[in-house]
């Protein structure tokens, strides 16, 4: 038997502030080990995906912290929050003053998540849960939290990057050290110290660095985005 993506997500989370994003509540996972430290099976059971949207990875916070102390970077734009997870640096980037915030992941549960959790902040998310890698601008800003953890996936993201930018968009990452993130391509635009959760990470703290991909000027968005459908 399914879950209800909803029911589950109220009875397994509180309702929390990330520590370096105060400002912001979010339904997250007090305790890492309930969640995430249940086994594959026990999460194929419920219908549930590792459950990266219950927590505030170092990334997005450093990222959504960013959006908040810099609002120029997003105010008055169309934004897409890619890989969007819990919906916080989406949230953020609404309180900034976006135009617009689309959140995109193809994890089912979160629309769930950022629905609720921009209900709880009082801003208008959008939703999109399909792979848009590779597709042609939609935004004039392009934000993503914690995304080059993975080898495959960040040679995937550094050419349709690398084009976004190339096409007039300003694309802003959050990354707490990973591997593969290819900071050749990036200019650091901010550092931050993260507190994390041990069970999710190396360390209690994350430098977090907030780049911007390529060396133009985050001011020159080029002409008007077509609006992802």
């Amino acid at each position: 038997m399914k879950t209800d993506p909803e029911s589950f997500i109220r009875a397994n989370t509180g309702i929390l502030s990330p520590p370096h994003v105060p400002e912001i509540r979010l339904h997250l996972a007090s305790e890492a080990h309930d969640l995430w430290l249940k086994t594959e099976e026990e999460l194929e059971a419920i219908g549930l995906p590792p459950p990266f949207w219950a927590f505030a990875w170092a990334g997005g916070q450093g990222l959504a912290r960013y959006v908040l102390d810099h609002p120029d970077t997003v105010r008055g734009r169309s934004v897409v929050d890619f890989a969007s997870g819990s919906g916080l640096v989406a949230i953020a980037a609404m309180l900034a003053g976006a135009a617009e915030v689309l959140a995109v992941d193809i994890d089912p549960w979160t629309e769930t998540a950022v629905r609720l959790n921009a209900e709880l902040n009082g801003v208008p998310v959008g939703f999109l849960g399909r792979d848009i890698i590779g597709h042609e601008r939609a935004a004039d800003v392009y934000l993503a939290g914690d995304v080059f953890y993975d080898k495959g996936f960040a040679d995937l993201l550094q050419p349709w990057f690398d084009t976004l930018q190339r096409a007039g968009a300003v694309v802003v990452v959050g990354d707490p050290g990973r591997a593969y993130c290819p900071r050749d391509q990036l200019t650091a635009l901010a550092t931050y110290e993260v507190p994390v959760t041990r069970a999710l990470e190396d360390s209690e703290v994350k430098r977090t660095t907030v780049w911007r991909f390529g060396a133009g000027d985050a001011a020159n968005q080029g002409p008007p985005a077509r609006v992802i459908g």
